[in-house]
């Protein structure tokens, strides 16, 4: 079959066939041979897929073909974070080779001159908090809106998103075609299915991870151990580029500024960093300009299709178990080996608990290494947050440990289990303590309790 034919049979363009052509493309993802018909066709569609599958190209297929510019606003992406509206419009602005005004409004700029540039819009791309700040200066319409795309859907759920959404899409007119894309399912994501999109297709697509190739290993160290077991494993492992995920704003720089202070080139890309730089890293990242090192939290990563991550590295654990499919999904795609590495301390052992439930996860321990003394050094700049693993900035961890023996068993700290619904309603509830399991060399018999850390939330 020659180049591109499974693009035409799909129902697209020759002109966007030949813009797809001239980017690299040759062969349509699974989310894309399976939504991009009923895209084409106006259809409401429920997608279920994760990070990396190529859904942008799959809703996007329907704006590019379907939108005639009219300096009007007639399609509409919602996403969580600002990396992903930025990442989603300069998608859109490639797929559409120009000809279509798309421009990506997100919070931490000034508003007024996204205001200017909103002028003549035709796709617009944009945080919910943001989009609904200008829906209340009464600067932005939405009534001539033809398609939306509620893109991560999950997440915005997770980051307190859902009345804010709730209020845009009130904003738009009934009559229109709606996408929803999610990396995983829930009853609060069937609700508005059933609210504001009647008569949708479900597309869903096996994970795009290739669990055959990805390994995941755990240690089990004293806190003060965390960082100078981090620096032997990135000494020691064979990588490409690594990605190390931090609970908090304060530990993500606690990291960089301890691995750069020993000559390890690395970023930190998190929430209390400016727009300009997030960009500026996440470039230099992309395209490995010398930068093969990103520290980040779940916020400012979700979302972001980063190839050729060799290693994942969990500095903290975190605390909604889905977080960690996330995060070890950015690894071992399409046919290519990964590697997941957990460095688990006593505060971790809760939120190690509640993943090891999930039947995709198979972490064996690893035994500690010989690890050398390191200074630690304090950031010059330090946001909120709890920090773990060194968070105790000046403190430094014993000169040399042996792990010829397993850790001994540390007591769970009191449980004051706490949580937040998808829709921001807050309760509590008691959970029983559960025990880790035996198998696989998972929680050799220890026991883990459970604990909700919103920490994460707020980075």
């Amino acid at each position: 079959m020659k180049k591109m034919e499974k693009f035409r049979k799909l129902g697209l363009s020759e002109n966007v066939i030949d813009i797809l052509r001239s980017m690299g493309f040759e062969n349509p993802s699974e989310i894309q041979e399976k939504a991009i018909p009923f895209a084409l066709e106006g259809r409401n569609i429920l997608g279920t897929s994760m990070t990396g599958s190529g859904k942008t190209l799959a809703f996007s297929s329907a704006i590019i073909e379907r939108i005639v510019p009219e300096k009007i606003i007639k399609a509409l992406v919602l996403v969580p974070t600002r990396e992903l509206a930025e990442q989603v419009s300069e998608a859109i602005k490639k797929f559409s080779k120009g000809n279509l005004k798309v421009i990506a409004v997100y919070g931490g700029v000034n508003i007024q001159n996204q205001m200017r540039q909103m002028r003549g819009t035709d796709v617009l791309v944009g945080t919910p908090g943001r989009i609904l700040d200008h829906l209340n200066r009464q600067v932005l319409r939405l009534n001539k809106v033809e398609i939306l795309v509620l893109d991560e859907f999950d997440r915005m759920l997770d980051m307190g998103f859902a009345h804010d959404v709730g209020k845009i899409i009130d904003s738009c007119p009934k009559e229109r075609q709606t996408m929803l894309f999610s990396a995983t399912n829930s009853p609060d994501i069937d609700h508005l299915v059933k609210r504001y999109m009647p008569n949708s297709v479900n597309v869903s697509v096996e994970s795009y991870v290739d669990h055959s190739k990805l390994e995941q290993v755990y240690y089990d160290v004293p806190d003060s151990l965390k960082f100078p077991l981090l620096v032997n494993l990135l000494k020691e492992e064979s990588s490409h580029l690594v990605m190390i995920f931090c609970s908090t704003r304060r530990n993500a720089d606690f990291v960089v500024a301890n691995l750069n202070n020993i000559g390890i080139n690395a970023k930190a890309i998190h929430g209390g960093l400016d727009q300009k730089k997030r960009i500026n890293v996440l470039n230099e990242f992309h395209e490995n300009k010398g930068l093969n090192i990103l520290v980040c939290t779940d916020i400012a990563a979700r979302g972001l299709d980063i190839k050729g991550v060799t290693h994942i590295y969990n500095y903290d654990l975190p605390a909604v178990s889905k977080d960690y499919i996330h995060r070890i999904g950015r690894t071992a795609r399409a046919g290519k080996e990964g590697k997941a590495v957990n460095i688990l301390s006593q505060r971790d052992y809760d939120n190690f608990s509640n993943i090891t439930k999930r039947e995709e996860v198979d972490i064996k321990e690893v035994k500690l290494p010989f690890l050398e003394r390191i200074e630690l050094i304090k950031p010059k700049r330090n946001f909120g947050g709890r920090s773990s693993g060194g968070g105790d900035f000046g403190r430094r961890s014993p000169v040399r440990r042996s792990s010829g023996g397993k850790s001994p068993v540390r007591r769970s700290p009191r449980r004051n289990s706490s949580r937040e619904d998808n829709f921001g309603r807050r309760g509590s509830r008691s959970a029983p303590r559960s025990s880790g399991r035996g198998s696989s060399g998972r929680s050799q018999g220890r026991s883990f309790g459970r604990r909700r850390n919103f920490d994460s939330i707020r980075s």
